[in-house]
Formats: structure tokens, sequence, C-alpha cells
């Protein structure tokens, strides 16, 4: 018996110095992860914004199709994004797969998953046609604010206070529907343009200059 409670307080121990270790390198590295966001930022922005503008040329009006489109969106930004991350550390010497970046990824992932189903149901359940893509859309704000929260707890604190913004604007979006005449689905690639583009690039612009304003 002793020796088991022996091993669980090594265990705790080990537990406690691997999470101080993480902090402690988070709060070292938070202008490195500064610099590294509004690059990433400004390219979700912009990749963002020219999604929206392709069902301009290409409509894409059924609920399985607005799932897809986005889906395949959101991927091209998140592999974009870590791609990016890897590029600063490369260029920063620093690991890449880091402690803080498992953090990060693993505070990412439980609300990724549940905008996964939600665009996995769209595209299996492809019957009501208009407000279940609005909907989505809303869900989608909803969630991705939940993931930009929780990394909020490992980054700099811009990003919690962004996510949260992302939540009351995926909430708004969700009790506005009857707002909005006629068939919802092009209206849901303006929303997703408007928040998923717009607004990331501009919270990149604003994070590019006030980091020159920090460097200077």
């Amino acid at each position: 018996m002793c020796a088991l409670q022996c091993k669980v307080a090594g265990m705790d121990s080990n537990w406690a110095s691997e999470h101080l270790q993480t902090i402690r390198t988070l709060m070292e590295r938070s202008a490195v992860y500064r610099r590294a966001l509004a690059p990433v930022m400004m390219s979700s922005g912009v990749i963002g914004i020219a999604a929206a503008i392709v069902p301009c040329f290409r409509p894409i009006h059924s609920n399985r199709g607005f799932a897809i489109f986005w889906m395949c969106v959101g991927i091209l930004a998140v592999g974009t994004a870590y791609l990016q991350v890897r590029r600063q550390a490369l260029r920063d010497q620093d690991p890449f797969w880091s402690p803080p970046t498992r953090r990060v990824t693993e505070a990412l992932v439980p609300p990724f998953i549940a905008g996964c189903a939600i665009g996995l149901f769209l595209m299996v359940f492809d019957q009501w046609m208009g407000r279940a893509a609005w909907f989505t859309a809303a869900a989608w704000l909803i969630l991705y604010g939940c993931a930009l929260s929780a990394a909020g707890f490992f980054t700099p604190r811009g990003i919690k206070l962004f996510g949260f913004a992302f939540v009351l604007c995926g909430v708004g979006l969700m009790f506005s529907w009857s707002l909005i005449p006629g068939d919802l689905t092009e209206a849901a690639h303006y929303a997703m343009g408007s928040f998923f583009g717009v607004a990331h690039l501009a919270y990149g612009i604003y994070l590019y200059f006030t980091e020159r304003q920090r460097r200077a």
C-alpha cells in the first residue's frame, strides 16, 4: 500500500512538473506565438473571403454542397495555419510539435470534431433547403469561438476575446434567420465569408501592426 501511494505521488509530481514546464514555455514564447498569429489569421481570412466569392460564379444551393464546400475550406485553412506555425518554429529553431503545440491542439480538437459531425449530418440529411445551411453556419461560428476560447488559455489573451466574439456572433446568427427573406443558403455563404474571412483578415492586420509597434 505504501509503495502504491509513493508511486501515485511520483506520478502526480511528474504531471505537475510537466504542466509547470508547459506554462513556463508558453509564457516565454508568447511573443513568438503572437508573431505567428498575424500571418495565420490573415491567410485564413484570405481563404475565407475567396471561398465566399466562389458561389457567386458557381452557385452552391444544396445543403450537402454547402457542407462539403465549407468543410474543405476549413481543412485548407487549418492545414495552411499549421504549415505557417511550422515555418515560424523552424525559423526560430524551435521544435514544431512541442508541449505547448500539443496543448493548443488538444484544446481545438473537441469543438472541431463537433463541427465535423454537424457538417456530416448536413451532408447525409439533405432535405431542409435553405434554413439548415444558415443554422449550420451559426453552429460552426459558436463551436469555432469555443475552440479559440479554449486555445486562449495557452495563447495571447486576444485570441480568447476573439473566440468569445465568434460565440456571440454565432448566437446572434442563429436567432436572426427570420429576418432574412427567401432561401438562406446564399446568405449563409456570405455569413461564412464575413466572419471566417473578413473578421480573420481584420484581426490578422491588427496583430501585424501592433506587433510592429511592439518591436519598434
